[in-house]
């Protein structure tokens, strides 16, 4: 697997961005064939200029004139490059206000926008983090997000204004944003005090006044991501506004996301109230032209279950040519997946979508060791990867080290985006082969 992502990565550095490249290449072929003409001429023309003998004897006393060969093919490489890379780079700070860093951002850009369509699903902390770290490999990135939060600033502001929860959308706006810049963190505010205004944060006012502005809460998100430069998309999986419900195992039915988790039963199923919820068109689209659907990571109820309960939206997935990925949770949650299992987790998944959303799953490989007698202490264990019961599920099953300790554990960005993109990559190389085989193997029709 390791070996196969450095492949990639060689074969992605040979991809085209600015030009730059092709440009150095051609220009270090030209080089060489200029010289060599001058070579041939001053031959035909029976004039021997003594260059090498008069270089030699200036060198003689450092080295032997025996490795000027490889001195000079490698300085020449250099030189033609250095020579190359500072010429664009003073063009472009001759017609471009901001100077040279934004060749390489220009660079980035081009690259980023070549990387693959990836669709991610889910709600919480668990989808930002996903989103923060994908974003350094593609800007095709599309996240759906649910809208079924009830509590907190968002619920506060559903139930005062009737718009739709804007906390988990907020925060993938955040994690999309270009930078760090200030306006990303006026986003992330949150006011402590006043009357009113204790407990909101200034992103969720922000979107509840555009939609008031808009008339549409959908356009609202899209005039935020400029705001904030977002490298991608942020759509909410309906515009309904639907309640989330579980009904437990001893029958009780418990109305509400924010209430869900603090029943502290037995899930047997949740859906949605009223039960159909069209689904925006916009993320059916996204989920058709996909290289690849992410579910998670996230609370396996509350934020990646909603979106599948949407209408559609798990069968479509199904559908999809995109490979189809589940992030699975490290920790169980008290209340949700108490002595959940990996195929636990992917059986409730199945079973709440109605359809085949899962044809590989990503769990981590290595156990937390400085917080688990904090989690344990709270009801929270690691998931349990029962390899037997996946593969009778048919699902893949990859290990991987996708976790930081710090203050909680939880999935890192960066080392979890890169094992994401790293099965893309295997699933595009074997899809490749795949039609290449079945296009060799198609006889010719005769005549």
């Amino acid at each position: 697997m390791r070996r196969f992502a450095r492949s990639i990565n060689i074969a992605r550095w040979l991809q085209p961005g600015l030009g730059v490249k092709r440009w150095l290449l051609l220009a270090a072929l030209g080089a060489t064939l200029f010289v060599n003409g001058v070579s041939r001429y001053l031959t035909d023309e029976g004039t021997t200029l003594r260059v090498n003998e008069f270089v030699d004897w200036l060198v003689s006393e450092f080295f032997p004139p025996g490795y000027l060969s490889w001195i000079f093919m490698v300085l020449g490489a250099l030189l033609v490059a250095l020579g190359i890379w500072r010429w664009l780079n003073a063009i472009v700070t001759a017609v471009a206000p901001y100077g040279t860093d934004d060749v390489i951002g220009a660079i980035r850009g081009r690259r980023l926008e070549r990387g693959y369509k990836i669709v991610v699903v889910g709600g919480g902390t668990g989808l930002s983090t996903m989103l923060r770290g994908l974003k350094k490999f593609t800007t095709k990135l599309s996240a759906v997000v649910t809208v079924s939060d009830d509590g907190g600033s968002s619920g506060r502001l559903q139930k005062e204004l009737g718009v739709l929860p804007p906390g988990d959308i907020r925060n993938c706006l955040v994690a999309l944003a270009d930078d760090e810049a200030l306006v990303t963190e006026l986003f992330r505010y949150r006011f402590s005090e006043g009357e009113g205004l204790s407990g909101h944060s200034f992103g969720n006012l922000f979107l509840a006044a555009m939609t008031g502005i808009t008339g549409n809460f959908d356009e609202a998100i899209k005039v935020s991501s400029r705001v904030l430069n977002v490298k991608g998309r942020v759509l909410p999986s309906t515009l309904a506004v639907a309640r989330l419900c579980a009904k437990m195992s001893d029958g009780t039915v418990v109305e509400g996301e924010s209430q869900i988790t603090h029943a502290r039963g037995t899930i047997e199923e949740v859906y949605l109230d009223p039960p159909h919820a069209p689904p925006l068109d916009e993320v059916i689209t996204a989920i058709r032209e996909a290289d690849a659907i992410v579910l998670g990571p996230g609370s396996l109820y509350t934020s990646i279950m909603p979106n599948l309960l949407v209408d559609r939206i798990g069968r479509e997935i199904e559908a999809a040519a995109g490979v189809k990925i589940y992030v699975c949770n490290v920790m169980t949650q008290p209340g949700e997946t108490d002595g959940y299992t990996a195929s636990a987790h992917i059986r409730a998944l199945l079973r709440g979508a109605g359809a085949n959303v899962c044809e590989i799953a990503v769990v981590n490989d290595e156990l937390p060791h400085k917080l688990r007698d904090e989690y344990a202490e709270e009801g929270q264990f690691p998931v349990a990867v029962d390899e037997e019961q996946l593969r009778g599920l048919g699902v893949k099953l990859v290990r991987a080290n996708v976790i930081s300790e710090t203050q909680t554990v939880r999935h890192d960005s960066d080392r979890l985006a890169a094992v994401v993109v790293g099965i893309i990559d295997e699933a595009v190389a074997e899809r490749a082969s795949y039609v290449r085989f079945r296009q060799s193997a198609t006889p010719a029709p005769t005549a």
